[in-house]
């Protein structure tokens, strides 16, 4: 059936600025792609993914080079071969995922064959900043029951933080997200100060393209794979380096493989985490999908935002709640 592609863009500032290893952000800008057939509309949002130069502008063109295929008419499958991963695909995918469900009166957790929602237990991210400001922040998130932690590479000062939260909150789950800071001879003295500070995860130790240097490495922490996964291709080449699976929709490029992955990093006997690019909580329904055959579950991006859009995701005594009156609703 054809459609009607629309597309917009917006930004979203930042209650105030967040860092990682390498880089601060103020504002989140997004690309929203709209699909009708006229009668019924899905809704789809990417923040694209930095690291990749996939920003709004990238996005944007590649949307405009496929609208003809697109407004023709396309099923999710097709999808997948028409655009490769990325923001513009997930967008444009996940708006096919609400439009099938109006369509067919059946919500998208139904048409993924998943049972009813569930809340999930959410990590709350602490930007990467000095060991008391981050320790004062892990004692703001007081309903938070999991806590990651940016860390930058800079090991000293990283272990300090990891223990100023510690010290903070000894009742949270804590992660740390190392965002590709450092190289394998760090690590030794890396987990060892981790797992002193009873630290659960490691995400992305190692910079992407050094994957081989994990090959055979023994951590007491599971340790995450972020910037190392991105598709479904990536998933087999994990086994043997990496514990844990982390999925974001704007780097596999949709709900559509996201789901994918999920189910192969579980065939493979690798743990699973679903995250997301800072945006709002549009972003985070189908994330949300995902994240309910996830073991680690990052969805605060929203938390970030000076304002989000109404309705939004509920963050209750730790754990996300998104109705399907945000996204996905038959």
């Amino acid at each position: 059936m054809p459609l009607t592609l629309d597309y917009r863009v917006e930004s979203f500032p930042l209650a105030s600025p967040f860092r990682i290893s390498g880089h601060v952000f103020t504002e989140a800008p997004v690309v929203v792609v709209t699909l009708s057939d006229g009668v019924h509309a899905g809704r789809g949002e990417a923040a694209g993914v930095y690291y990749r130069g996939d920003d709004v502008a990238a996005m944007t063109a590649a949307i405009d080079a496929v609208r003809s295929d697109v407004e023709a008419g396309i099923t999710r499958d097709a999808l997948q071969s028409l655009l490769p991963a990325g923001g513009a695909r997930n967008a444009i995918d996940c708006a096919l995922w609400e439009l099938d469900a109006r369509r067919s009166g059946t919500p998208v957790h139904e048409l993924a064959g998943l049972p009813a929602p569930r809340p999930l237990r959410t990590t709350f991210t602490l930007g990467a900043d000095d060991p008391d400001v981050m320790a004062a922040g892990a004692r703001r998130y007081e309903q938070a029951r999991a806590l990651k932690l940016k860390l930058t590479g800079d090991i000293d000062l990283d272990i300090a933080r990891v223990d100023a939260v510690r010290a903070a909150r000894p009742d949270c789950w804590i992660g740390v997200d190392a965002n590709q800071g450092f190289a394998i001879g760090d690590l030794d003295r890396l987990i060892a100060a981790l797992v002193a500070a009873d630290v659960k995860l490691l995400e992305q130790p190692l910079a992407r393209g050094r994957e081989a240097d994990l090959e055979g490495y023994r951590s007491p922490i599971p340790i995450a794979a972020d910037e190392s996964v991105l598709t479904l291709a990536d998933i087999d080449g994990l086994v043997g380096r990496f514990d844990v699976v982390n999925i974001k929709l704007d780097k596999c490029g949709g709900l559509t493989e996201g789901l994918a992955m999920a189910h192969r990093a579980r065939a493979l006997g690798l743990g699973v985490m679903v995250g997301n690019m800072v945006s709002s909580s549009l972003a985070m329904a189908p994330a949300f999908i995902v994240g309910q055959l996830c073991d680690i579950v990052d969805l605060d991006g929203p938390i970030f935002l000076a304002a989000d859009r109404t309705p939004s995701i509920e963050y209750r005594d730790g754990d996300a709640w998104c109705d399907e009156a945000i996204w996905g609703r038959g």
